[in-house]
């Protein structure tokens, strides 16, 4: 029986990954395009503010489609929900009516995209929901993928987190309160490496910066 196609809300980050990686091993669903909010003038991941040319490497690599759906700065959520259903309907119209995401255990972010998804007819897929985060953590490592935090709250963590790799010995150095996820929204990453991709994204890291009660580690496209 052939597959049924699903898209995939894709942030770059390792729970992203995590989630793509599940869902590839399920016979049952086959991802046919990435979806990721990117913020217009900033040519940026809405939030992660990693450089839309390395969001580009990463789909290269994975050897998916990208659909990047633009939202302006400091968007609110209208405009945000209106531009997503605007894209989910699109490949609606082409069938497709399962959308994936990497989200792990919280659930008013569950009940709030599950009720986005309902509104146009279609259905959220969780591929890592309720795993444990400790250990899923230390499997990706393990399994090889490599990635930085690229974005940390600091109310959470200290600026000397960002531009971290994103291993063990971060894993060892987070405080008790964080999750090892960053699940809370306490950091978020860039996958760089890993059994999902065809080849490593070389990229180096930049300056640091504080903009909007956020640390963000500049990414380059390395050649």
């Amino acid at each position: 029986m052939p597959r049924e196609k699903v898209i995939m809300g894709w942030s770059g980050g390792k729970d992203s990954a995590l989630a793509l990686r599940e869902i590839r091993r399920q016979d049952q669903y086959e991802v046919a395009a990435l979806v990721t909010t990117c913020t217009e003038g900033y040519d940026r991941i809405s939030m992660h503010g990693v450089r839309c040319s390395l969001l580009e490497r990463q789909a290269r690599e994975l050897g998916l489609p990208l659909k990047k759906v633009f939202i302006s700065q400091g968007a609110s959520n209208d405009e945000y929900e209106a531009r997503m259903k605007e894209a989910f309907l699109e490949y609606k119209k082409a069938g497709i009516t399962k959308a994936a995401f990497g989200d792990l255990f919280l659930e008013d972010i569950r009940t709030y995209r599950d009720r986005l998804m309902t509104s146009i007819g279609m259905t959220a897929l969780y591929p890592v929901w309720g795993l444990d985060t400790r250990a899923l953590a230390r499997e990706f490592v393990r399994d090889g993928f490599g990635a930085v935090l690229v974005c940390i709250d600091p109310r959470a963590l200290d600026k000397s987190f960002a531009g971290r790799t994103f291993n063990h010995e971060l894993l060892d150095d987070l405080p008790a309160t964080v999750d090892p996820c960053g699940e809370n929204g306490e950091f978020h990453s860039f996958v760089f490496q890993g059994p999902i991709f065809k080849q490593t994204i070389r990229c180096e890291r930049g300056e640091i910066v504080l903009r909007d009660n956020f640390y963000f580690a500049d990414l380059l496209p390395a050649p």
